[in-house]
């Protein structure tokens, strides 16, 4: 490999958060899962649903598929991750770094209710009344 990609040390990540909003982020259902990643291992895994990656300890470097830039995450600074994407973890450190994952679950809804977004996902003028 010839070429380094570019490297940040800003951990704001260019996603926004699944439909929560910081404000009610506290309110709601959440489930976190804590892991650490020991010094010079790397983690890969596909993301399950749109969480926040946040670091407890020691820097971390994060990668993720389709992004030409790595992100240095500091300790104490999220960043959100999308459904679907590959991403790659690892520390420089000399100690684990300690990692957690957060996600606000949906609610389950009817097979109904499922029925009318899907539907109104194809046809977004379904429920618009007629202009005139």
């Amino acid at each position: 490999m010839n070429q380094a990609s570019p490297q940040f040390t800003d951990p704001v990540s260019d996603v926004s958060p699944s439909g929560v909003s910081h404000a009610c982020a506290g309110t709601l259902p959440r489930v976190v899962v804590h892991f650490e990643v020991q010094p010079g291992a790397t983690l890969s895994w596909r993301v399950d649903a749109h969480c926040e990656l946040s670091v407890n300890s020691e820097r971390v470097w994060l990668t993720r598929i389709g992004s030409p830039y790595d992100y240095w995450l500091q300790p104490g600074y999220p960043i959100q991750l999308r459904r679907g994407e590959r991403v790659w973890v690892s520390t420089d450190g000399h100690l684990a770094a300690r990692l957690a994952l957060t996600t606000y679950p949906r609610k389950r809804r009817g097979k109904f209710y499922r029925w009318l977004e899907r539907l109104s996902l194809l046809n977004p003028d379904l429920h618009a009344p007629p202009s005139r």
